[in-house]
């Protein structure tokens, strides 16, 4: 048997022709698909606020910006992606950049503009992909470490402090 190397490139390749080589009888008797989870009301894209912000080529900061949750392949892609081979920590980049769908009026944001982010944007950015895959919101409970009150924050909105 052979082994087939892929590159991250290769992999939608390798998927679509595999899911083409399947026989068109088996297509005929699959049940209908329901529709689509969006129109079910599951939320699929979330907003996030950056802690710094993203400073571009320009110069201009951008701190607004969304997340869609991640599918199985966006799990997968990272895994067979060279540079993750190379230095597994470079394993966030690939998939954050593959799951931020906007940052400011960015819209194709790649490894090179998550390499250039400050360490605490990608570190809250880390979070808060394991918040919405994993658990399904952006609520963190708090503790005030003053009056130790118990309270709860949406991540996904404005700066500590403002209401």
């Amino acid at each position: 048997m052979r082994r087939r190397t892929v590159t991250s490139g290769g992999l939608d390749e390798v998927l679509d022709s595999l899911a083409s080589a399947q026989p068109a009888a088996r297509e005929e008797a699959a049940p209908a698909q329901p529709p689509a989870r969006e129109q079910q009301g599951m939320r699929s894209e979330f907003e996030f606020e950056l802690p710094r912000g993203y400073v571009d080529d320009e110069g201009q900061v951008h701190r607004r910006g969304s997340m869609r949750l991640a599918t199985a392949r966006d799990e997968l892609r990272p895994q067979i992606d060279l540079r993750v081979k190379e230095n597994p920590a470079y394993l966030s980049v690939v998939l954050l950049s593959q799951v931020i769908t906007q940052l400011g009026t960015i819209t194709d944001v790649h490894a090179g503009v998550v390499e250039r982010m400050y360490a605490t944007d990608v570190a809250f950015l880390q979070d808060f992909y394991r918040r919405i895959n994993s658990e399904g919101h952006t609520h963190a409970a708090v503790t005030c470490p003053l009056c130790h009150g118990s309270f709860e924050v949406d991540l996904s909105g404005g700066r500590l402090g403002e209401s």
